[in-house]
């Protein structure tokens, strides 16, 4: 999302390098999650382009390459492995993310790695499920739903496809930042682009919104909420599991809430927007520093209880 522009107070700045931080404790637990370990990012240029604004990520486990996006059309990759803590994260490259016509303006907001670990990325401004190669151009484009087509049923063009994960069953999911026009604006829906829908019901926050997608160990999905408010009122992350296996007859489907940070309970004010799984029951999760240098790129280690 590009325009989470806050103004924060100097009580609320966090500006390290990258070095574990006091946002969240590290070995903290709610019994649901444990936070494994957390660390801001600052680098320098690497060829050009600026590090900032990250939107979301993608592990491969088998090359041990770390993928994020910028939502400014920027790809950067990252070597790492991941046992108790982050191990060997190394900064390798970066590339602008450029269309059929060599442009490099697109919303880029989602990324995740299919069953071949190939990129594939979501956008908003133009609501596009599209491969995207690893030197940073986008490759062939998915068939959404019908309803995730058409750019009057969302809230606007800023609030579009900001997720996606791929399901080993269903294949492509993704949902919208905020519910289609005229539905709950509490009540999510998680899209397969074979067709398939799942409902649930969101954090009751004012503004909450889809961030991030993850497909579980056991094939339901991992969904990271964010709502905000402006910077005079608390932001809330949320963590949330939701079981597409339990739905009722309606496709409405069970959660359960596994983590809240509220920006007023020294958490920080960390704009989460990427998720993604990098072990069993270990996720990555990522905040988007929108480009100000008052706020840091925060990436947190956590593991999901069983």
């Amino acid at each position: 999302m590009k325009n989470f522009i806050p103004i924060l107070l100097l009580s609320s700045m966090f500006i390290t390098g990258c070095t574990l931080t006091n946002l969240m404790a590290k070995g903290k637990t709610n019994h649901k999650i444990t936070i494994l370990e957390q660390t801001s990012l600052e680098y320098s240029p690497k060829n050009g382009i600026k590090f900032f604004g990250i939107s979301d990520l993608a592990y491969d486990k088998k090359s041990h390459k770390l993928y994020m996006i910028g939502d400014r059309s920027n790809l950067y990759t990252f070597s790492a492995k991941f046992t108790n803590s982050i191990n060997n994260l190394t900064y390798l490259s970066a590339y602008k993310i450029k269309d059929n016509n060599n442009k490099s303006s697109l919303d880029t907001e989602g990324l995740t790695l299919d069953n071949k670990n190939q990129l594939l990325l979501s956008l908003e401004g133009n609501a596009k499920i599209v491969n995207l190669a690893k030197s940073g151009n986008l490759k062939n484009s998915h068939t959404l739903p019908q309803k995730l087509r058409k750019k009057s049923n969302y809230k606007n063009s800023n609030k579009m496809l900001e997720s996606i994960a791929f399901h080993p069953k269903y294949g492509i999911i993704t949902a919208a930042e905020y519910p289609l026009n005229k539905k709950d604006n509490y009540n999510q829906t998680i899209y397969s682009l074979k067709g398939k829908e799942w409902h649930f019901k969101m954090e009751k926050h004012p503004n909450t919104a889809i961030t991030s997608l993850e497909v579980m160990g056991d094939g339901n999905i991992l969904v990271l909420e964010r709502a905000y408010n402006g910077y005079a009122k608390p932001m809330f992350i949320s963590l949330k599991k939701v079981y597409i296996n339990k739905c009722d007859k309606k496709q409405q489907c069970k959660s359960k809430l596994l983590a809240s940070f509220n920006s007023d309970n020294g958490n920080g004010f960390n704009n989460f927007e990427g998720l993604t799984k990098v072990g069993k029951n270990k996720y990555l999760m990522v905040s988007d520093n929108n480009g100000i240098s008052m706020l840091s790129t925060t990436l947190t280690y956590f593991k999901v209880n069983p």
